[in-house]
């Protein structure tokens, strides 16, 4: 009987792994997905902000928020 009680507690670990590996791969692949059709800011989107906020951007000022943004990747 002890030995069906170790042999259960060795199958829980072993499907708690291979579910944490598939979990991650799955999350990996959703997350690139995800990216592909939200990507992160980029230029013209920099430029809307600033035409909603009621300025007109320079590309100078475009380039140094891109170039501070890409600074913490």
């Amino acid at each position: 009987m002890e030995i069906s009680v170790l042999l259960f507690i060795i199958v829980i670990i072993l499907v708690l792994l291979v579910g944490g590996v598939i979990g991650f791969f799955l999350a990996r692949a959703w997350f690139k997905r995800y990216l592909e059709k939200n990507p992160p800011v980029n230029e013209n989107m920099i430029k809307e902000m600033m035409r909603q906020m009621g300025r007109t951007p320079s590309q100078k000022q475009v380039n140094q928020i891109l170039n501070s943004m890409n600074q913490y990747k």
